[in-house]
């Protein structure tokens, strides 16, 4: 019997930056695009990830993040759309955590990330407004077991912006389930970090090749300032 049409698994030496700016720079990338009217998610900006100055678990990779997650937010609200803002805590036995709490016991595991520590507190950077969406959650998803899916639906969302941290871990999981609650998915390049580039831009490339729409953050922006005012 002739072989079946495929291809083997590529191992070219090409950087995971390398291969994310091919697929960006593809003319012929389709787009899931804007719909009517948005939400921004901004993931878990809590102190354990975004306090470089002070924790082994945080890290960054565009200085202008949380400015640039600030100014998304701020736009969306001023046309009456929703801002959702989560961070990941745990009570003191880490019971709540699941499986995903045993892979390791020291000081700066995720489960020992504790409700209203340092760790579990938004970075003071963050312009959380008082109208503002915000929760705790336990696993990767903003989605899993909180109160987002329901949200977006009384407020009408047909569109998700997901920002935060890691890209390859709760962004990613985030986008995945906004996808599958069939919401037209942005994640907007500079407001996502991660620890390594290759965790980063690789997770960017898979999102963009099957989730969501990886844009530049001008494009939410620009998208945003054009936008009817509600």
């Amino acid at each position: 019997m002739a072989d079946l049409p495929g291809a083997r698994m590529i191992d070219d030496g090409r950087t995971a930056r390398e291969i994310f700016d091919e697929v960006m720079a593809n003319p012929a990338r389709k787009k899931f695009g804007f719909g009517q009217r948005l939400a921004i998610v901004n993931v878990d900006f809590q102190q354990a990830y975004t306090r470089i100055d002070k924790f082994a678990t945080a890290y960054e990779t565009d200085p202008r993040q949380i400015e640039y997650a600030n100014t998304i937010s701020a736009l969306a609200r001023a046309k009456r759309m929703p801002v959702i803002w989560t961070h990941v805590a745990y009570k003191d036995d880490a019971g709540d955590a699941g499986v995903w709490g045993t892979r390791t016991n020291t000081p700066d595991s995720l489960q020992n990330i504790r409700y209203d520590s340092e760790r579990h507190a938004f970075d003071d950077r963050c312009d959380i407004a008082p109208d503002d969406l915000t929760y705790t959650k336990r696993m990767p998803s903003a989605f899993f077991e909180t109160p987002l899916a329901s949200y977006l639906v009384w407020h009408k969302v047909d569109t998700v912006v997901v920002t935060g941290g890691s890209t390859s871990g709760c962004v990613r999981a985030t986008a995945v389930d906004s996808l599958s609650h069939g919401y037209r998915t942005i994640v907007p390049i500079e407001t996502c970090a991660d620890k390594h580039a290759s965790y980063h831009f690789t997770s960017l490339t898979d999102l963009q090749l099957k989730y969501a729409d990886v844009e530049p953050v001008q494009a939410v922006i620009d998208w945003l300032e054009a936008c009817p005012d509600a």
